[in-house]
């Protein structure tokens, strides 16, 4: 299927990005300090690049682990209806978790996630996202920290996607069709 042409606009530089994570990892290591080990719990795929840049700033014993669960496919709306693709591989129960996630937009999957997470019985459940953007939330749920709130945009790059491209960019970008008037 082809893509109407866009181009994309720098929102987030990747300076910014890293300094917020550096600060965020300094709150997080507050919040688990006396943790025996951490289980760092990364939603993929959009999370990848954030939660290896967040582990890597965490002084703290770490444990990292993958769940994949989309509302979105390959579109720019969220269908609502989450689903989980791939499950941990490690047992929760018990343990410290934080729930990685690259945005949280409708909020349908972080909250289906940290209840689904909650079944498995943690310790204690927290969750991090890089970017919120609350003007199009439609679930009432609030991550432990956000890195940006970003307005009603689509955005690209850091590991999030346009029908899986753009998630190498070093940036947050904004995606402007150049076939949109003005």
């Amino acid at each position: 299927m082809p893509h109407r042409p866009y181009i994309i606009d720098q929102m987030i530089s990747a300076k910014s990005i890293a300094a917020k994570i550096e600060n965020l990892a300094r709150e997080i290591e507050q919040e688990f300090q006396g943790t025996d080990k951490l289980v760092v719990v990364g939603l993929l795929r959009g999370s990848f690049v954030f939660i290896a840049d967040l582990v890597r700033e965490l002084d703290l014993p770490v444990e990292v682990d993958f769940l994949e669960a989309s509302s979105y496919g390959d579109g720019m709306e969220s269908s609502r209806e989450v689903r989980i693709f791939k499950d941990l591989r490690g047992a929760i129960e018990g343990r410290d978790v934080l729930v990685v996630e690259d945005i949280i937009d409708t909020g349908h999957t972080l909250a289906h996630v940290h209840d689904y997470l909650e079944t498995k019985h943690p310790a204690c459940l927290k969750s991090i996202a890089l970017l919120d953007k609350p003007a199009r939330r439609e679930v009432d749920y609030r991550a432990s920290w956000t890195g940006f709130e970003i307005p009603d945009e689509f955005v690209v790059g850091y590991g999030i996607d346009f029908a899986q491209r753009n998630r190498n960019l070093p940036y947050i970008g904004k995606v402007r069709f150049t076939d949109e008037d003005g």
